[in-house]
């Protein structure tokens, strides 16, 4: 028989992921953190149950290529166009700063320019799987923090290719420093021209001519295969694997088959990203870890401060609120997947030894792994911080900022019986224009400072700031006003702002959407006078069609919807048996 040590030492990756993993998903963990666990148990600082490091090594490669290459297609330059002032503007100061202050820390320390750079580099970039994958996981995606996080980790992954390929010149790899940027911006240049004209006129024939072919084996191998070669043509130009990946999953999301494209790569990209993360926890010498534990904890300390409070300036620059501020600063502390790609081309280059390499493992690791732990806690610290604040007089600042940056001084003669509209999403922008259609006297508040400026250009009545406090609640009359609809997807904020609607006024209507049945009486219990969840709104809606289509009377449809509502919803709850309505005139 043949012995094969990589099928070994596979069956025994996965073995052992599939149990961490899912054990940690018990907990709601990501499942990132099960793979760089998995790393450290089995690696050879830890069990030593792999002896095939190097054949992992490749596959992680592979997962890299793969990764970059999703999120090439994911990153369409169309949304982009969308939150680019936050993408380029705060995801800049971010990494900026970041790069200034590590390098300027680790050159305090003894260390030369070049190297301190390198490691401002790595420093700068955040988790983009494990922050997007957390924020998911809490329905806080489309808050403002979490578009805020989302725009910048954007940035640093633009950012990380850049970086790629100057590192070779802050290395003095170069014996003609200026030749050697002038090469990097030509070859910048002929990327972003050959890039534009696959992706506008190449590729999507391509893949127009295999779709259309209607073979989905065909399709997944054209898809890989553009992948490979674009990353194998990009790495024998002098540029990176990495970055032809990218490149690659760049020109493919600008046609309509990126979607599909997406959807047939994604299981080889999780697959293989795995192997990454696990290689990533075999690099983590345990003895090392321990040996120096109070280094590390002091060095991880200051990685949590520099980080968010640089993350949180970039934001703040935008003029979003404090809460906003803190809370994207809190979750962007965390070192990143980028990093570790990185800090491979810093070693064959001489910009990072085994002892820092160690030190930069140890930090990013345990920062990844606590990651979903901090933004768990960010909401309560944050809202204890703002309190305190208050009393030590840290808010006037904010509410001078606030008033007179952009200017809250809305015309309020007609704010008497009014409807306040918190939070300008979707819900609350189709309210608005409702009310205005109606002739119903109201306005908006909205912590996003560029929604808030689009809104004033279109004349909705819009106060910039956080409805969480009383003054912004006071600018909005809100003890004159007759109703109150909450349409803002952070469930925390929502409680807090009840609580500040019921200590002003006990008998405005407050109505509140949330996402779940579960928040319902919660919600009520603290001062909501109705609750709209939209999980099961969504279903009325279906079953309403469904049974329009049934040819089922407007009135007995309606009937049927009271009768769900008046029950909040346990209709639906699947614990319970549907009760039998009574005889539908069903009309065939």
């Amino acid at each position: 028989m043949h012995d094969f040590p990589i099928i070994k030492d596979i069956s025994i990756l996965l073995f052992f992921s599939v149990f961490i993993v899912f054990f940690l998903k018990r907990l709601k963990l990501p499942s990132i953190i099960g793979f760089l666990l998995t790393g450290i148990v089995i690696g050879p600082y830890g069990l030593s149950l792999i002896n095939a490091v190097k054949e992992v090594e490749v596959l992680s490669e592979i997962g890299v290529i793969l990764l970059l290459f999703v999120i090439g297609m994911e990153l369409s330059l169309k949304q982009l166009a969308l939150i680019k002032k936050t993408v380029f503007v705060a995801g800049f100061i971010q990494v900026f700063l970041t790069v200034l202050v590590s390098a300027g820390i680790y050159h305090f320390i003894g260390n030369t320019w070049n190297e301190a750079v390198f490691i401002g580099f790595l420093f700068s970039l955040s988790s983009t799987a494990i922050v997007l994958k957390t924020l998911q996981d809490r329905y806080e995606i489309t808050s403002a923090q979490g578009k805020n996080a989302l725009a910048i980790l954007i940035f640093q992954d633009i950012i990380v290719v850049p970086m790629m390929l100057f590192t070779p010149i802050i290395a003095g790899k170069s014996d003609n420093l200026k030749f050697s940027i002038l090469s990097l911006l030509f070859k910048s240049l002929l990327v972003i021209l050959l890039t534009y004209i696959s992706a506008k006129y190449i590729v999507p024939k391509l893949m127009y001519a295999v779709a259309k072919t209607k073979s989905k084996d065909l399709f997944l191998l054209t898809t890989i295969t553009l992948c490979f070669v674009i990353a194998y043509l990009t790495s024998q130009a002098g540029l990176s694997l990495a970055l032809g990946a990218f490149i690659a999953g760049l020109i493919i999301s600008e046609s309509e088959y990126s979607h599909q494209s997406t959807s047939v790569i994604l299981p080889f990209k999780e697959l293989f990203t795995s192997f990454f993360f696990v290689s990533v926890g075999m690099l983590l010498d345990l003895s090392f870890f321990m040996n120096n534990i109070m280094i590390i904890t002091i060095l991880l300390l200051i990685t949590i401060i520099i980080k968010s409070i640089i993350a949180g300036i970039a934001v703040a620059v935008l003029k979003y609120p404090p809460k906003v501020v803190i809370l994207t600063g809190l979750s962007l502390f965390q070192v990143g997947e980028f990093a570790f790609i990185l800090s491979k081309v810093g070693i064959s280059y001489q910009l990072l030894n085994e002892t820092s390499n160690q030190y930069f493992l140890s930090v990013s690791i345990i920062s990844m792994i606590i990651t979903p732990f901090i933004i768990l806690f960010s909401d309560r610290f944050t809202n204890h911080f703002i309190k305190v604040s208050k009393r030590i007089g840290i808010n006037n600042i904010y509410k001078y900022n606030q008033l007179d940056t952009l200017d809250n001084n809305i015309d309020d003669s007609y704010l008497n019986n009014h409807l306040v509209i918190i939070g300008l999403g979707l819900n609350g922008n189709n309210l608005a224009k409702v009310s205005k259609a109606s002739g119903i006297p109201h306005v908006v508040i909205e912590s996003n400072a560029n929604i808030v400026k689009d809104s004033k250009l279109k004349g909705i009545p819009v106060i910039y700031g956080d409805a969480i406090h009383p003054h912004i609640l006071e600018i909005a009359k809100i003890h004159q006003a007759q109703s109150v609809v909450i349409a803002i997807s952070d469930i925390n904020a929502t409680k807090l702002i009840i609580k500040e609607i019921r200590d002003i006024s006990e008998t405005i209507h407050i109505v509140v959407r949330t996402r779940y049945i579960k928040e319902i009486t919660e919600l009520k219990a603290i001062g909501a006078d109705e609750v709209v969840p939209e999980e099961f709104e969504t279903s009325i809606q279906i079953f309403s069609n469904v049974l329009q289509h049934f040819l089922i009377t407007d009135s007995e449809i309606q009937e049927i919807i009271q009768c769900v509502r008046e029950d909040n919803y346990e209709i639906f709850n699947s614990s319970k048996e549907i009760p039998t309505f009574k005889k539908l005139s069903i009309t065939n």
